[in-house]
């Protein structure tokens, strides 16, 4: 109770505080150490007192300050380490606060890789900023923030704003970059990240210049990581129907993110996992990432969410648009069958999930799908252009603000007729799936009609529909339909079904050869050269499912389908290197008399090995780990990697290690092992291991 009492008091005198304080502008200037993993910085703010407080706090996680000068004189202060406190110096009207300070964040920045490969960067959704740079955890608070950068000048250092140009420091090494924001904006999109960049600028049809960032070594891959970024800048620009509120938009790939990306304002840090080439471009590719992280420079930069409560605007807007965006580049079909997919997962969902939309503990479902879904809703009942004209009104009037629901609802009103009330209700207070508006908006499009209709017919014999089926994948039919025909004989026998999977694989169409590859499990001598191709398919996850079936059903042939595999890579997590590194090892093992085999299979452990290294991505280093330890358990390099695992920033790794060592040690000898190696383990590591397991 003392702990809850304590929240509101921190969270009421904040809210007071903004009332009675306007923060307006920050300069500071950092200077991030990578090898200490610490940030030291100058700030300045500048601030108008508009009624008498008594004192006025700073968010500022375990920072240490000097010196706090407040309109250029020395005060005292208290530090509580979670706010600096000031309470002596300021004054009615302007002032300013300057600082020195120093962090060492155990979160929201992150320094990962080494050498010329390391990088830092940040992620401070929600509240977090004040791990790094003394600000404001409150998103009400919005501050024009102006940041400076020292840090070795064979790296490229990026934040918010406009370039404004860069100075030499004391050191020779060391350059200052220097970027300027024109509005303000909440201290949670602040963004710092430093790396081996290299990057190409485009520019909208508006005029605003678009820096796209890679690592020299993916430079290959540019067209097709940011293929169709302008398209989609222009086309929100004009769907939105309000300029672009920043002056330059970046985005930056970088390691080891923790989720697909972060708006940040006018630089967009996003995973490194969508930096693609063509094959993987067919399988995961950044287009729906970019698009709803764009989206978020209106929906939460320009105008934020009050509180989670209202989370939906954001994610909601952001979701719905960039679906919007995907229209434009991938067809109407394409739009409804992800709406028909959004509508699945919720109704599966509200079978166990009873918070509703409007609820700071809503599901990232809730928020983005359900948020989408609701959006949509308006737009059809009340007419695109009544809902674009409202949309626009909201961010003109709220720009560089912060919103409730109702703030954007009252827009609606005022350019339709529309019953406001009950759709919020329905749709953000209910958590029921809203069935019958969902399958009427669905049906009001010609290939969701097909689909229901085809899908009504998993019923019906296979000698029933045969005819209708065989139609179907003959034609030219946006491929959903034709996966639904390929999952209605997934169960049926082959020799019913060849002339129907012969029309699938003769259909060219990446994503229903992909389905084939994927879901049939036995493949027939008749089917065999024609399931072989998948393994030239432009898609790594076409050549990994199709690899495997062929593995297991053609032994005799292992060989040459190793032959064919030893060069594949696949996308950034290596898991076609890995996948023939592991048959390759296994391959050996059952041939142990052919040296060259032997040999090969010795190359392949030490390379797989060396992937579940520290110094690789967690993504490679799972799928190392899982393989390696799958074949050999009792490693102690590799069990000693696990372990290590377990302290990673990135916490779907650290989950998976530690879900992992609790399965290994089932087996009393891999538990032996893992007390025996415990000594030779870091504290951190050994701490961790200590957590799972009596060391």
């Amino acid at each position: 109770m003392k702990y809850l009492l304590l929240l509101f008091f921190s969270f009421l005198s904040f809210g007071q505080q903004i009332t009675k304080v306007d923060f307006i502008k920050c300069d500071a200037k950092i200077n991030p150490n990578f090898n200490l993993k610490s940030i030291e910085g100058i700030v300045t703010y500048e601030f108008k007192v508009i009624s008498e407080i008594d004192s006025i706090r700073i968010d500022a996680k375990n920072i240490d300050f000097k010196e706090v000068l407040i309109n250029g004189k020395s005060v005292n202060f208290k530090n509580n380490k979670k706010e600096l406190i000031l309470f002596e110096g300021f004054k009615n009207g302007k002032n300013k606060v300057s600082f020195e300070y120093k962090a060492t964040p155990k979160q929201t920045v992150y320094f990962t890789g080494i050498g010329d490969g390391q990088q830092i960067w940040t992620q401070g959704q929600g509240k977090y900023t004040s791990h790094w740079l003394p600000s404001f955890d409150d998103v009400n608070e919005k501050v024009i923030f102006n940041i400076s950068v020292r840090y070795d000048n064979n790296f490229v250092a990026i934040s918010n704003g406009l370039w404004v140009g860069g100075s030499g420091a004391n050191y020779r090494r060391f350059n200052t970059i220097y970027f300027e924001m024109k509005k303000p904006m909440s201290s949670y999109l602040v963004m710092l990240a430093i790396g081996k960049f290299q990057y190409q600028t485009d520019f909208s049809n508006s005029g605003i210049p678009l820096e796209n960032y890679y690592k020299p070594e993916d430079e290959s891959k540019y067209q097709y990581t940011y293929k169709d970024s302008k398209t989609i800048f222009d086309f929100l620009e004009k769907q939105i129907g309000v300029k672009y509120p920043w002056q330059v938009y970046r985005q930056v790939p970088v390691e080891d993110f923790l989720y697909a990306g972060m708006e940040n304002t006018s630089a967009t840090i996003f995973s490194q996992d969508y930096v693609v080439d063509e094959s993987a471009f067919n399988d995961r590719n950044y287009i729906n990432v970019n698009a709803h992280e764009l989206a978020h420079q209106w929906f939460g930069d320009l105008v934020t969410a009050k509180s989670g409560k209202h989370h939906w605007l954001q994610e909601g807007f952001a979701t719905y648009y960039a679906l919007l965006a995907e229209r434009k580049i991938f067809g109407e079909d394409y739009f409804y069958n992800q709406l028909f997919s959004y509508a699945n997962r919720i109704k599966v969902a509200a079978k166990t999930d009873t918070i509703p939309v409007m609820n700071e503990k809503a599901s990232s479902l809730s928020f983005y799908q359900k948020g989408a879904w609701a959006l949509h809703f308006i737009r059809e009942s009340i007419g695109a252009k009544k809902f674009d004209k409202a949309v626009k009104k909201y961010l003109k009037k709220y720009q560089f603000k912060n919103v409730e629901t109702d703030d954007f609802l009252a827009e609606i009103t005022k350019v339709a007729d529309f019953d406001a009330a009950n759709f919020k209700k329905v749709w953000l207070e209910d958590y029921k799936y809203p069935a019958n508006e969902i399958n009427f908006l669905l049906t009001k499009n010609g290939f969701m009609r097909d689909l229901l209709k085809l899908q009504y017919e998993r019923k019906n014999k296979l000698e029933d529909k045969y005819k209708l089926l065989k139609v179907i994948l003959a034609s030219d039919s946006y491929s959903a339909l034709k996966i639904e025909v390929l999952y209605q004989i997934t169960n049926e026998s082959f020799e019913k079904t060849a002339e129907l999977y012969d029309l699938a694989m003769k259909s060219n169409d990446i994503v229903v050869r992909r389905f084939v590859a994927e879901s049939l499990s036995k493949v027939p001598e008749s089917f065999k050269e024609s399931f072989e191709s998948l393994l030239e398919d432009k898609s790594y996850e076409t050549k990994q499912a199709a690899f495997i079936t062929l593995w297991d059903n053609f032994p005799k042939d292992r060989a040459n389908y190793l032959q064919i595999a030893q060069n594949w890579e696949g996308r950034n997590d290596k898991e076609l290197r890995i996948l023939y590194l592991t048959y390759a090892i296994s391959y050996s093992m059952t041939h142990p008399e052919n040296q060259e085999y032997a040999t090969n299979a010795l190359k392949a452990v030490n390379e797989l090995i060396d992937y579940t290294k520290p110094s690789y991505e967690s993504s490679i280093r799972q799928n190392a780990l899982e393989n390696f330890l799958a074949m050999f358990p009792e490693n102690i390099e590799v069990l000693k990697n696990l372990v290590q695992a377990t302290t990673h920033h990135k916490w779907q790794f650290t989950k998976f290690a530690r879900d992992k060592i609790r399965e290994l040690t089932k087996n009393d000898k891999i538990l032996k092992v893992l007390q025996e190696i415990a000594p030779q383990l870091s504290v951190e590591e050994q701490y961790q291991l200590s957590k799972l397991i009596k060391v």
